[in-house]
């Protein structure tokens, strides 16, 4: 399942999930050659080769190969959900695609494919070395392989590659600029027609003229009136297909479509408040990881749905996505429940020598540009966020976080945005954002008592940047091993990690210049074995989660419910 609804009637889809040939190759080994043997595994796709008993620490590279019968002559698109963590795409041994990063999408496409049997080889490099800035040794275990959905896709010359909604309202009620892009393979220009469908509302976007060439994109906006919508929100997350349909002008039947669901709502941040159409919002939320103890990061959907239960199941309404891109049918499924989202890019814990990378600035722009235009369109997404506990208190890391914050900002202009920092009073950072972010573990890593951390970061931040902007505690909690029960609460009991928690909840939820809390964490997760503080993780994991890497809820679980789930507590 590619999304949680269906994103072409005119465009032919096929999903290539799953088994898959697969081989391990060696740093210089080279793929084996088109149509010969030696493939040793058949994997799963979309999951990862860690769920193979024989591949469960294997760390470098290796190939995926799916051979794929065409019957009639053909131009295919092949989009990449995630491939984990750097791939090269071939199609009968010839190069169509390379991408770096595992938590965005990408496509390749190949054209006048004759008809016969074919063979797709994704090549796949999840090891660390200095080509890659972003994806090293971390308080979470990167996984190899296609962790996500491949689908297969039969195309025109003409094709509509994406849309943006962006929904606006005013005392005349709900409008929307939508762009369509579209692209033009031929070598002239081509003059089609746009028209869809939003609700009860017809969207003619007239004759357009595309301009011609491989890998040119023609943008076209217009904006329409919706007078019978009704917005999107936590309590009736109403949502709408917006359907497109590109016609040659001398034929009477569509020759591409693409379909998004959006919503109807506007954020923003007012009188230190984050509000949504215009109603101020109290996030109780979790910081979560895609981490299965089965699964790894390639979570089904009734996974998903089981995480989400769990999460709403407390009473929260938010979730943040730390610390990547999330699966797409995990952000549906929030656009359906009706759960903000924080999501963030993929830079996690960098000190300012390893952000002078040479290649970070490329990379992270990448990601960057990536995360926002294939997730603009989801309403439960309320924050962009960037760089997580990365250098923000020097002045060379701040040249990165005004950078970054300035392209998204360029992307989409309609969602706050913030960082998640953890460098307290020496933070140089929080004017470039719309709201204040901290991780704070008092209680765990430290003896100091919540709700004064809590006032003395405040006034921090009211003197460097921050004044009257909202404040989000983004992390806090403890470790809790679960089944570890102690009568005398000792670190590491589920008692202690509830006592924790609690103490910390009660605190924030008693100052009213606070937005919102995201718990650290949902569930526990796997992390890379290295050396350093990740030594410090026992039994290789993340044991802060509520619920244990099998969903097995501790002791904590109830406790955050006391708090997210009572009627009188803020929302």
């Amino acid at each position: 399942m590619i999304r949680l609804f269906q994103t072409h009637y005119v465009r032919q889809v096929t999903e290539l999930e799953g088994l898959w040939d697969f081989i391990p190759l060696a740093p210089d080994e080279e793929i084996p050659a088109p149509g010969t043997v030696g493939y040793t595994y058949r994997l799963v796709v979309p999951g990862c080769w860690e769920q193979h008993p024989e591949l469960a620490s294997y760390r470098g590279r290796g190939a995926y190969r799916r051979m794929i019968q065409i019957d009639a002559i053909t131009s295919l698109r092949f989009e990449f959900k995630g491939v984990s963590h750097t791939a090269r795409v071939f199609f009968d041994g010839a190069l169509i695609a390379e991408h770096y990063n595992a938590y965005t999408a990408f496509t390749a496409k190949v054209h006048d494919v004759q008809p016969g049997l074919h063979e797709l080889i994704v090549e796949v490099d999840n090891s660390f070395s200095a080509a890659s800035s972003l994806h090293i040794p971390n308080d979470y275990y990167t996984y190899g392989g296609l962790i996500r959905p491949v689908a297969m896709e039969n195309i025109g010359d003409c094709t509509i590659e994406a849309i943006k909604f962006i929904p606006h309202s005013d005392q005349d009620g709900w409008k929307a600029h939508i762009t369509a892009i579209i692209q033009n393979e031929l070598e002239q220009k081509q003059t089609v027609r746009l028209i869809g469908q939003l609700a009860s509302t017809k969207l003619d976007f007239g004759l357009i003229e595309v301009q011609p060439g491989v890998g040119s994109l023609t943008s076209v906006t217009q904006s329409f009136r919706f007078p019978d919508v009704r917005p999107w929100s936590a309590h009736d997350p109403q949502l709408y297909e917006l359907r497109l349909d590109l016609y040659d002008v001398k034929k009477e039947l569509p020759v591409d479509d693409l379909v998004e669901r959006v919503g109807f709502r506007v954020v923003e941040v007012r009188n230190g408040s984050i509000t949504v159409n215009n109603d101020p919002i109290y996030l109780k939320g979790f910081n979560r990881h895609e981490d299965h103890a089965i699964a790894g990061p390639s979570l089904p959907l009734s996974l998903m749905v089981a995480d989400l239960e769990l999460m709403v199941g407390t009473g929260a309404n938010a979730v943040r996505t730390s610390h990547y891109p999330n699966d797409e049918r995990f952000l549906d499924l929030c656009d359906e429940r009706g759960l903000f989202v924080w999501e963030e890019n993929h830079a996690r814990g960098l000190s300012l020598e390893q952000m002078s990378n040479p290649h970070f600035i490329r990379q992270c722009e990448a990601v960057n540009r990536e995360m926002v235009e294939q997730h603009i369109n989801h309403p439960s997404i309320i924050l962009w966020a960037v760089l997580n506990e990365c250098a923000s208190d020097s002045a060379g890391g701040r040249e990165h976080y005004q950078r970054q914050m300035q392209q998204i900002r360029e992307l989409d202009a309609s969602r706050p945005l913030t960082f998640a920092s953890h460098h307290r009073e020496k933070e140089m950072c929080f004017d470039l954002a719309d709201m204040v972010s901290v991780n704070l573990y008092p209680q765990w890593y430290t003896d100091e008592d919540p709700g004064e951390l809590c006032d003395r970061i405040r006034a921090f931040a009211e003197e460097n940047g921050g004044r009257g902007k909202p404040m989000i505690i983004s992390e806090f909690g403890a470790d809790g091993y679960y089944g570890f029960r102690s009568p005398i609460r000792v670190k590491g009991s589920e008692e202690r990690q509830g006592d924790i928690l609690e103490l910390n909840l009660a605190a924030y939820a008693s100052r009213p210049y606070v937005s919102g809390t995201f718990i650290w964490q949902f569930c526990d997760c796997r992390v890379t074995e290295a050396t350093g503080w990740l030594l410090t993780r026992a039994m290789v994991k993340n044991s802060k989660g509520i619920v244990d890497e099998y969903r097995r809820p501790k002791l904590a679980y109830d406790v955050v419910k006391k708090y997210y789930g009572c009627p009188s507590s803020r929302v």
